[in-house]
C-alpha cells in the first residue's frame, strides 16, 4: 500500500496535508486531515461518518472528534492537530465510501487553522514502518 512522501501522519492513522519539511507550518495556516489507505482498509466498507466538531469550532491534537462506521466496526477518529475547524468535507458526510475510494484525495474529512505546531506526527516512511508492525 504506497504512503504519499509529502504528507505527515498520526499513530492512530490520520493524515495531514500542508505541513511542509519537518512539520514547518502551512503557509496559510490551515492543514487537510484525513485516514490512511491503511485504516481504509482495515475498516472495510466506510458507511457512517459522524464529526463532532463543526466549522467554527476548535479542536486538539490526539482527541476523539468523530466517529467511523463501517460494516466491520465503529472506531474513533482523532485530530492529529491542534486548532481551529475550518471546512467539512460534506461528500465524505454523505457518502463515506468516497473515503475507501480515495483516501488522500476526494477523501478527506475536515481541514484545521493550526494554533500549535504539531510535534509527534510520523513522516512517510516513520508511518510504513508503523503499518508494517501491525
Amino acid at each position: 500500500m504506497s504512503v504519499p512522501e509529502q504528507l505527515r501522519y498520526s499513530e492512530e492513522h490520520e493524515w495531514v496535508a500542508g505541513l511542509g519539511p519537518a512539520g514547518s507550518e502551512a503557509e496559510d495556516g490551515i492543514v487537510t486531515v484525513g485516514i490512511t489507505a491503511h485504516a481504509a482498509d482495515a475498516l472495510g466498507e466506510i458507511v457512517y461518518l459522524e464529526l463532532q466538531p463543526s466549522e467554527g469550532d476548535t479542536v486538539e491534537a490526539g482527541e476523539a472528534c468523530g466517529e467511523i462506521e463501517s460494516t466491520k466496526s465503529v472506531s474513533d477518529l482523532y485530530s492529529p492537530v491542534s486548532g481551529e475547524i475550518t471546512a467539512i468535507n460534506s461528500a465524505v458526510v454523505d457518502e463515506p465510501k468516497v473515503i475507501n475510494d480515495d483516501p488522500y484525495g476526494e477523501g478527506w474529512i475536515f481541514k484545521v487553522r493550526i494554533s500549535d505546531e504539531p510535534g509527534d506526527l510520523l513522516d512517510a516512511e516513520a508511518y510504513d514502518k508503523l503499518t508494517e508492525e501491525s
